[in-house]
């Protein structure tokens, strides 16, 4: 009788970030997809189409766009437009900040 289950159990997915270009697991990444030239973020990660992935902060999304990692990472020929997906980076960056200066103990007196 064969197992239908993952052949590797021990390997772990992991896929890179197009801005700093480190591997972490897809839970960590935002994914994003491209849908008549707009980059969309894919957070339910369940977007047809090809996806590629990125630390929701800024830093990551202003390095990607300085290299240019944005049509490479879709296979895309030309420029993409990026404005919504920079919105949304933005608001999920600004709000992780604010949960982890809500959960940071207070310094005593």
């Amino acid at each position: 009788m064969t197992e239908t289950a993952d052949a590797r159990p021990e390997k772990l997915r992991e896929r890179t970030c197009i801005g700093c270009r480190r591997r972490c697991s897809p839970t960590d990444l935002l994914r994003m997809t491209v849908s008549e030239g707009l980059v969309l973020p894919d957070p339910g990660r369940r977007a047809p189409g090809r996806g590629a992935h990125l630390h929701p902060a800024i830093e990551c999304f202003e390095l990607a766009v300085r290299r240019k990692a944005f049509p490479r990472a879709f296979k895309v020929q030309g420029p993409l437009d990026v404005t919504g997906l920079r919105e949304y980076v933005a608001q999920r960056d600004k709000q992780e900040a604010v949960q982890k200066a809500a959960t940071r103990p207070s310094a005593a007196v």
